[in-house]
């Protein structure tokens, strides 16, 4: 058989992530345009999501991406068409940082839990519906990466995706950001996303994360996420144990070099801030 179409043209491959500068569907009604921002803590970069019932005109974004990185916007809003509504998952500034662009081109009202971020619009509130561009999206906090982490439980024509920022991405695993993130937080939000995606449904809820590749089902993710941060927990008590040391006491350097040893050196800082979030929660136990 051969590999074209009636044409003698080969059809073209869906795309896979990642995909810059493209928009990419993941679901009937989620598309994803991934910003050229890879770095230690973006990884392949941005995801930038834009929301639509199949054929509806208008559409909103979630995570308009960083500052300038101008083509990016631009291909936001030429992908989106009419945007009426920017959701922002917390406040990272690869996130946030194209927010006044995005909101000059647009004039779409922003939306965002830190009221600073919003735009035309009141902060978001725990459990709120939006009804908007055809679909019903439920606004869920989700601390512990930072204070201000929340999910969006997108749901259309019975199917089901959450947009998780930065809680749960699409490889590897997040960092808890100390200044306002915290564990005991961030393990009660990966409880409560696995709550949400879980019982009886028709279809699996699929994971739209602000990093790294999509994934069918939230919930076996979520889970491994909960498990390898109770196995980091233990870990650092081990430690402590050996070394001598109360949590009080402790230097998070030094526990990131017996603990992460295995990891490479350039995330060492990284490592640091979830180390000093952990031994937090070692402090209030």
């Amino acid at each position: 058989m051969s590999g074209t179409d009636s044409d003698g043209v080969a059809p073209a491959r869906p795309l896979s992530h990642p995909a810059y500068g493209e928009l990419r569907e993941v679901t009937p009604f989620a598309s994803v345009i991934l910003c050229e921002n890879p770095g230690i803590m973006e990884l392949d970069g941005t995801n930038t999501w834009i929301l639509r019932a199949p054929g509806h005109p208008d559409c909103v974004v979630v995570d308009p991406g960083p500052r300038k990185h101008k083509k990016h916007v631009k291909k936001v809003v030429a992908a989106g068409g009419h945007v009426v509504l920017t959701l922002i998952t917390h406040r990272h500034h690869d996130h946030i940082g194209a927010i006044g662009a995005l909101h000059k081109r647009t004039g779409a009202p922003v939306r965002a839990k830190r009221p600073s971020l919003c735009r035309g619009a009141r902060p978001l509130v725990d459990r709120e519906v939006i009804k908007a561009a055809g679909l019903r999206i439920t606004v869920l906090d989700t601390p512990g990466h930072t204070g201000d982490s929340t999910s969006f439980l997108v749901e259309c024509d019975g199917k089901r995706a959450m947009i998780t920022g930065d809680t749960i991405l699409g490889s590897g695993t997040t960092v808890l950001d100390p200044r306002d993130g915290g564990l005991r937080d961030y393990l009660n939000s990966l409880n409560r996303l696995i709550v949400e995606c879980s019982g009886p449904m028709e279809s699996a809820t699929a994971l739209l994360p602000g990093h790294g590749p999509d994934h069918p089902d939230l919930v076996p993710v979520a889970r491994y996420y909960k498990q390898h941060r109770e196995e980091r927990i233990d870990q650092i008590r081990a430690v402590l144990d050996e070394m001598g040391v109360s949590p009080r006491d402790a230097k998070p350097m030094k526990i990131v070099r017996r603990v992460y040893s295995d990891v490479d050196k350039t995330l060492w800082p990284a490592a640091r801030m979830s180390v000093k979030a952990q031994l937090e929660y070692l402090r209030s136990e």
